[in-house]
């Protein structure tokens, strides 16, 4: 079906998601560390790029 992801997409994208709010958290408590953001950002893209594979 058109659209509908399966089980590693959604697994992907809830790890983009949890390392969102890590990330974030880390920032807020311990001060900005850019290698973290870039790793996330790299995360994002990936799953991004298999979201946009999927469809």
């Amino acid at each position: 079906m058109p659209g509908s992801m399966d089980g590693s997409t959604k697994a992907m994208g809830a790890l983009t998601i949890g390392g969102l709010v890590t990330v974030t958290a880390y920032t807020v408590a311990l001060g900005g560390n850019g290698w973290l953001w870039f790793g996330w950002v790299v995360l994002g893209l990936l799953t991004l790029g298999m979201v946009a594979t999927r469809s």
